[in-house]
């Protein structure tokens, strides 16, 4: 992460007082994509992959509501 960017939980905003808006699949996968910051490269990729497929999924059942 370039120095001076916000990580994951500065965008996301995990500190603000949104708690009625989360969704617990979407907090999941973002907080899994933060804790492959400190992973090897490769495992890095399967994270990032899995919280991608996680998010589709999620978003897809909220496009059907």
């Amino acid at each position: 992460m370039p120095a001076g960017s916000p990580g994951p939980s500065a965008v996301v905003g995990f500190d603000d007082d949104v708690d009625d808006v989360r969704h617990p699949a979407v907090d999941a996968a973002v907080r899994a994509m933060a804790n492959a910051e400190g992973l090897p490269p490769a495992d890095q990729i399967a994270q990032y992959e899995a919280a991608y497929q996680t998010l589709r999924e999620t978003l897809a059942t909220i496009d059907q509501a």
